[in-house]
């Protein structure tokens, strides 16, 4: 299923997983700044904040995540 430019995923993107990773006890839902970009956007490493001291770094594929549009702070001035 190709994708518009609007659902391509880049770095600093504001992403959510549309499926648990249980690996990293994150649920569906569970919100992240994508922080790099893997072989052209197959995977993605993405940072999940847990609390206000404690986050996630996890490889999530790119069937597992919906870009959350409205949220990329990478053109702010």
């Amino acid at each position: 299923m190709s994708r518009s430019n609007k659902d391509q995923i880049n770095e600093f993107d504001m992403v959510a997983l549309v499926s648990d990773l249980p690996e990293e006890k994150l649920p569906a839902g569970q919100a992240g700044a994508v922080v790099m970009v893997h072989n052209n956007g197959e995977a993605f490493e993405v940072e999940f904040p847990l609390d206000l001291h404690h986050s996630v770094v996890a490889t999530v594929p790119r069937e597992k995540l919906l870009k959350l549009h409205g949220l990329n702070y990478s053109k702010a001035g």
